[in-house]
């Protein structure tokens, strides 16, 4: 009995010894991780993944291809995988953008690689570089590990959403200051014509405000005053009497000439006699006259032969801003009759805060920003103001403008830039590749055809658009400038993206 004891013990440790073999899980290998390149042409984009190539061993590559110009997938096109002298084709794309080939080195060593495409959406020819062959699986390639932290967008994000990105470029930037401003005449562009004399205005010709005057061109005329005497008969009266007066002279000069030659008489005589008749024509003519002039008032519009008046004339060249003269209405000397603006030559001041005031002995130049968004250079700068107001807490800049293009008008709202001394060369990038992230600003810089980086930034000078960027990248870096928000947005969800990829 004790043997059997024996036995059946030693049956049943045997038998705990030995597990069965339908019983033990079988372990699942690993998917040895791909490997990785990323290549960047002027037109196009290159992302590759394949396992580590060995002697003999046919493996597949995964390619995807992608336009720079709107970063959209490739459609039409098909692609070669060259490695060495060895051409493999690539399998027609069942998808956009991916395309496949089987690839199977034949030799060991360092290949070249690269990855040729022609077609309608691209023709291009990506160098991936050596590639190493290994001669069995335990030399073979592995990719390399992550330097810093990345995030993963994948190509089928980027070709769905609205994405792009542009390479940092170094630039050396002016520090500007963008400030309200208003355009003004210039010095000695602005006349005011009035009146010379009292009288009544007379104008041949009507000039609606706007209109374009030259320098000397008559604008209105004036016709003088009578005198105290405003009566027809009196006038008429006048005149007889200095006609009677002249025929009287004339006689009594020819008299007195008749006696000098006599030598009846001195010659101071006959010149007394002369100087008389010459009053008496003076006389004559100032009473003939002012009979003309009160004809010619009557009329209404100035028109009589021999009417004298006062030519009022322009004396400087530009555009009529206001015209208060009216034909036929009288006027007093000094009364304002029209305004003339040069509008060919006008100067910009703008307002500077007095807080940028220390800026201003670094000023550079200027330009000129109309509302409607229009950018013309403000051109020589005229003065710089040492004053604040003590209403505004402002210090004006002054430039003078060309304005023969008639592009501004005087008295208009438009901004001043204001540019200083140019600061030193640093990467500069669009404003739309900066997002903030918890209060900081942020960039992200693509490594590779679907990983990115997180880059925070410190920001220099703006400029129409782009940005210079003091620290955090470097120039020759790719920064996505289109769908950075959305990258941002896909850190900060907890659910593990799949890779989406159809190989």
């Amino acid at each position: 009995m004790k043997k059997i004891s024996i036995l059946v013990a030693a049956g049943m440790l045997a038998g705990c010894s030995q597990s069965p073999k339908a019983d033990s899980p079988v372990a699942k290998a690993e998917p040895a991780e791909p490997l990785k390149a990323t290549v960047w042409t002027r037109g196009g984009e290159l992302y590759l993944e394949h396992p580590a190539l060995i002697q003999g061993q046919k493996v597949r590559f995964a390619i995807h291809l992608t336009r720079l110009g709107d970063f959209r997938a490739v459609k039409d096109a098909v692609c070669e995988v060259h490695l060495g002298a060895d051409v493999f084709p690539c399998d027609s794309s069942t998808h956009p953008g991916i395309f496949g080939a089987s690839v199977e080195a034949q030799n060991a060593g360092d290949a070249p690689l690269s990855i040729v495409v022609h077609g309608k959406d691209m023709n291009e020819t990506f160098d991936v570089g050596a590639t190493k062959v290994a001669s069995d699986p335990a030399s073979a390639e592995k990719p390399a590990e992550a330097a810093e932290e990345t995030i993963n967008f994948t190509k089928e994000q980027q070709w769905a959403l609205d994405f792009g990105t542009e390479l940092a470029s170094e630039q050396s930037f002016r520090d500007s200051l963008r400030v309200a401003a208003e355009t003004l005449p210039r010095t000695g562009g602005e006349a005011s014509v009035i009146a010379p004399a009292a009288g009544r205005l007379i104008l041949e010709k009507t000039f609606p405000v706007g209109t374009a005057i030259e320098k000397g061109m008559e604008l209105a005329s004036i016709l003088p005053p009578i005198g105290t005497t405003t009566d027809l008969a009196s006038l008429q009266l006048a005149e007889a009497e200095a006609k009677v007066s002249l025929e009287q002279a004339q006689r009594d000069r020819a008299r007195a000439e008749r006696l000098l030659v006599a030598g009846a008489v001195p010659a101071r005589r006959a010149e007394e006699a002369r100087t008389v008749e010459a009053t008496a024509q003076a006389r004559l003519q100032a009473a003939q006259t002012r009979l003309q002039q009160f004809d010619a008032t009557r009329s209404g519009d100035g028109a009589g032969a021999g009417v004298k008046r006062f030519v009022v004339l322009a004396p400087i060249s530009g555009i009529l801003a206001e015209a208060s003269a009216i034909n036929g209405a009288n006027t007093d000397v000094g009364k304002l009759l029209f305004r003339i603006v040069d509008t060919n030559s006008i100067l910009v001041s703008g307002v500077v805060p007095e807080s940028e005031y220390s800026k201003l002995r670094a000023l550079s130049g200027a330009e000129v920003e109309t509302p409607d968004g229009q950018i013309r250079p403000a051109g020589q700068l005229v003065a710089v103001g040492r004053l604040v107001d003590e209403a505004t807490r402002t210090v004006p800049v002054t430039y003078e403008l060309d304005n023969r293009d008639r592009r501004l008008a005087v008295n208009q709202t438009v901004f001043l830039r204001l540019f200083f001394r140019p600061a030193g060369k640093a990467p500069v990038v669009a404003e739309a590749a900066i997002i903030d992230d918890a209060g900081r600003p942020v960039v992200f810089v693509q490594k590779g055809g679907e990983t990115f980086l997180r880059r925070p930034v410190k920001l220099g000078i703006r400029n129409h658009g782009m940005v210079q960027v003091l620290e955090g990248i470097d120039a020759g870096d790719r920064v996505v400038t289109k769908g950075a928000y959305l990258i941002r947005l896909s850190t900060m969800s907890t659910a593990v993206p799949a890779h989406g990829h159809v190989h």
